[in-house]
């Protein structure tokens, strides 16, 4: 017989041993990725942590933080929109704050009018009509203030326009008819234009009726205001010129503003400054825009101009059932 034996007791050894180191190693690595892995995502995470820091630090009061901007990634392009949406909110709320102490301001003046003359008024009844008279002619002008506010309001809403398909020559005889009864003025008729335009026709002719009031209250009863309309380049244009005073060119920067009136106006007190926002609100509204060209001396001339299709896509259909996009 031929016997042979193998003990196995140091290959069982090393085969441990090298199972050990193994596991060491892999432990090793496993932990040293946790750690990578941790340190990678508070990097990667850290602009939505500072995004929430951030957004935790808005009010109503405090509308002016912002996250830093870095790198071109995709995090760097959302730290971007938060930034521009936080800077339209800032707009937003900035202009109507501005809007409400305006509004308490021009309101103040006609209350306090009012409470003056009240506290005044004596038995005489020749007084007390005089003094009637005078408030009754304030609230007027508070009604028609926060009338013209609530137009402003209305502004944005997608219901603001009620558009229909108007005869656009039919709709300047008619303005030019309402018009020469504002005031005692040289009444003209430039142009008249001719087709089919579709807009919102109260809208328009509340804003012409707007910037004749305002030519009326710019100009003698000697001077001219001539009202017009024209068709070209898809384009419809409504002006109101007149040969008054005119705008200093200041004033032209600003003049659209709300609660804002001209420096040299010989009758800054009437009105409340909200005529000419109204107008450009419409002018928006409609997708189009208000001009103003003017002179000091020698008059001015206000300008809508409107696209021929209408802002809503849905109507271009119903209006123009032939037209195709």
């Amino acid at each position: 017989m031929f016997v042979i034996a193998h003990t196995t007791e140091g290959e069982r050894a090393e085969i441990l041993e090298a199972l050990i180191v193994i596991i060491q190693v892999s432990l090793a690595l496993f932990s040293i990725s946790l750690v990578l892995t941790w340190l990678a995502a508070g990097h990667v995470l850290a602009p939505l942590v500072t995004m929430t820091a951030t957004a935790q630090t808005i009010s109503e009061t405090d509308l002016s933080q912002r996250l830093p901007v870095r790198g071109s990634g995709e995090l760097a392009e959302m730290a971007a929109t938060f930034n521009s949406m936080m800077d339209r909110l800032e707009t937003a709320f900035d202009t109507q704050r501005e809007f409400v102490n305006d509004a308490g301001h021009e309101l103040r003046t006609p209350i306090t009018i009012i409470q003056g003359n009240l506290e005044l008024m004596g038995n005489d009844p020749e007084e007390q009509r005089a003094t009637l008279s005078l408030v009754m002619g304030e609230l007027n002008r508070m009604s028609r203030m926060v009338n013209d506010m609530i137009v402003l309001a209305k502004a944005e809403r997608s219901d603001f326009l009620h558009l229909t398909v108007v005869n656009a020559a039919e709709l300047t005889k008619e303005l030019f008819t309402k018009a020469k009864a504002l005031a005692g003025r040289d009444w003209q008729l430039d142009e008249i234009a001719r087709g089919q335009v579709v807009v919102d026709r109260e809208r328009i002719t509340e804003a012409l009726m707007n910037l004749a009031q305002n030519a009326t209250q710019h100009t003698q009863a000697e001077d001219t205001i001539a009202i017009g309309s024209t068709i070209a380049k898809g384009k419809v244009r409504f002006w109101v010129r007149d040969t008054g005073e005119g705008i200093p060119l200041p004033d032209q920067k600003r003049i659209f503003d709300r609660f804002t009136r001209a420096v040299n106006s010989r009758r800054r007190l009437e009105g409340c400054g909200l005529g000419l926002s109204i107008v450009k609100a419409i002018a928006q509204a409609h997708g189009g825009q208000v001009l103003l060209r003017s002179n000091l001396g020698s008059g001015s001339m206000f300008t809508l101009i409107l696209p021929l299709d209408p802002p809503q896509e849905g109507f271009v259909h119903a209006a123009y059932p032939h037209r195709r996009r």
